[in-house]
């Protein structure tokens, strides 16, 4: 009798480790928490081989200075982590080939007075610098621009571009803009092109290491998950449709050479304009249509979540430094008419 009745109690206690996993699972802090325990795959590439060469310095990558994480894509390509890399190395390296950077940014609205100064001082502190870099700043109110005291060889050009009344729009169309600026300036004077959005601070080095041909960035909040939880769009009226993919990327950051970005941004730009002849609209927007892009055209360098990262998922211990940070979101103040 006695023990059916300790088997009895038993079954209750492991009938509850579910309800409780459920529990941890779905309350936020504590699953960022589970999520980052979750595996990530390992790096293939085997000692002695090359990985895909971006630039000749990647010869000296170290691939497995990082175990913890996946440091090469099935393709190849270099997943760039702190410890890894040289930083003295690569830019001496750029530096002798002529490297230089085109950064473009959006502040259009409220977006301009919550966040652009901020953005544009911290990338004065972190980002590319020693290189040659053109600042392309587009907005639709350019006397509101903030003046930003520029280091030797940093320029800034201000753009005015059309406001849109839904902010989707804006994002959207950010691609066609992009793509018309690579092919009337930035293409005459820069080598490379970085897109960012606005609502982001540099905090540490986001330097050469990060320059390839095309340049994509592991999404914070997806790179330990299983795919069947990546947010692509299911929607096979979309031209951003997809079954699955290699990782998923955040629209946040991407670059590349100019000739690559502008591929990239006129893509993106004809596939949005399919769609809303169609009555579609991607799921996230252009970040839809750019994970589809970059699934069929494969990056040659991909960043890790360092080079953008949000404190609000808590520590990561494979996060050992952070490079560029989410700004506290306002949608609300920010996202309305």
């Amino acid at each position: 009798m006695r023990f059916f009745q300790k088997t009895k109690c038993t079954l209750k206690c492991l009938l509850w480790v579910p309800a409780a996993l459920c529990a941890l699972y779905f309350t936020c802090s504590s699953m960022n928490i589970f999520i980052g325990f979750l595996p990530m795959e390992k790096c293939t590439l085997e000692k002695g081989k090359l990985p895909t060469l971006d630039n000749s310095v990647d010869v000296s990558l170290d691939f497995w200075s990082r175990t913890d994480v996946q440091t090469c894509t099935t393709w190849k390509a270099p997943i760039i982590w702190e410890g890894m890399f040289d930083p003295k190395i690569y830019d001496q390296n750029h530096k002798k080939e002529g490297s230089s950077v085109a950064l473009t940014v959006f502040a259009v609205g409220r977006y301009l007075d919550e966040y652009l100064e901020t953005f544009l001082n911290s990338s004065e502190h972190h980002f590319m610098v020693g290189l040659p870099v053109s600042y392309y700043v587009f907005t639709d109110m350019p006397e509101k621009v903030p003046h930003i005291d520029l280091g030797p060889q940093r320029t800034l050009k201000v753009i005015k571009v059309q406001r849109h009344s839904r902010w989707q729009d804006i994002s959207m169309m950010r691609m066609k803009v992009i793509s018309d600026v690579i092919e009337s300036d930035i293409r005459h004077h820069s080598t490379h092109v970085f897109c960012f959005d606005v609502d982001q601070v540099f905090t540490g080095r986001f330097g050469s290491e990060a320059l390839g041909d095309s340049v994509a960035l592991l999404h914070a909040y997806y790179y330990h998950l299983p795919k069947s939880y990546y947010t692509y769009d299911r929607n096979p009226k979309s031209k951003a449709y997809m079954e699955t993919g290699d990782f998923y990327y955040h629209a946040a950051v991407f670059g590349g050479s100019w000739k690559s970005v502008k591929s990239l941004a006129e893509a993106c730009y004809q596939n949005i304009m399919e769609d809303k002849q169609n009555n579609v609209e991607a799921l996230w927007h252009d970040e839809s249509h750019l994970n589809k892009y970059l699934w069929l055209h494969k990056p040659s360098r991909v960043l890790s979540p360092e080079y953008c990262w949000d404190t609000q998922i808590g520590y990561r211990s494979d996060i050992q430094v952070t490079r560029l940070l989410w700004a506290p979101k306002q949608y609300d103040k920010l996202r309305t008419p």
